[in-house]
């Protein structure tokens, strides 16, 4: 395997499916079936999902909500997703610990970064809600810090398009993409592969960050093979 323990980053919208809001059980299973591929092959798996399909405290904020209270709406929503991945999962025999930023006893125990590392090398997929536990701060945030907290190899990022592109590729039919980026074009062109706070501290830690198309079914495993699949961004 290409690498041994990764952070899987997926977006709440992508729970969707084809629905308006909510959770696709049909996604939702495909992505269950996906992650427990990867982990037959023997890698460390941790999971931050978004909350956008349910909740997004942007989006509150703009229609007059409180930010701060609109973040913590946020978050949980991340675990309500989160807990429905932990079921999925579970059902295919896996063994998923639910862990969080925020407490929030008796569904999941509260995030630290050695009980995260002593999960996965017992051999559980490590699910982590919550976002930082703070407001202010996005999943993707979350996502690099969790990722440079258990010294992952690489974030994943699972989208539904297959890399970056130098414009939208649902909008532009020119727009091409690319195998690989550094973050310092990322940062030139702004090309919103996750917010700057994320790309800044994935950047200092030297943690690389491959985005690819989560909904093509074997892509994980794939990019765990050492196919070059999607773009992969590095100094």
């Amino acid at each position: 395997m290409k690498y041994n323990r990764i952070l899987l980053k997926l977006s709440g919208e992508a729970l969707m499916g084809n629905q308006q809001y909510g959770i696709d059980p049909n996604r939702l299973s495909l992505y269950a079936s996906e992650i427990k591929a990867a982990f037959d092959k023997g890698v460390e798996i941790a999971i931050v999902i978004g909350g956008g399909n349910i909740y997004r405290g942007l989006q509150g904020t703009a229609k007059g909500m409180d930010r701060v209270q609109g973040d913590y709406m946020g978050m949980m929503a991340t675990v309500i997703n989160s807990m429905a991945l932990q079921a999925e999962l579970e059902k295919t025999g896996i063994k998923a610990r639910l862990l969080s930023g925020i407490a929030i006893d008796p569904i999941a125990e509260s995030m630290s970064r050695r009980k995260a590392i002593e999960y996965l090398k017992q051999g559980n997929v490590v699910i982590i809600a919550g976002g930082t536990g703070n407001p202010f701060f996005t999943t993707d945030s979350a996502a690099a810090l969790r990722a440079v907290e258990i010294q992952a190899d690489v974030i994943l990022k699972g989208t539904r398009v297959d890399g970056i592109y130098t414009a939208d590729p649902e909008k532009d039919i020119t727009a091409s993409k690319f195998d690989s980026i550094t973050f310092d074009e990322v940062y030139a062109k702004q090309y919103g592969v996750m917010d700057l706070t994320a790309i800044t501290l994935c950047r200092e830690n030297n943690l690389p960050i491959q985005v690819f198309n989560m909904n093509i079914k074997g892509n994980l495993q794939r990019i765990l093979e050492g196919e070059k699949i999607g773009t992969l961004v590095t100094e």
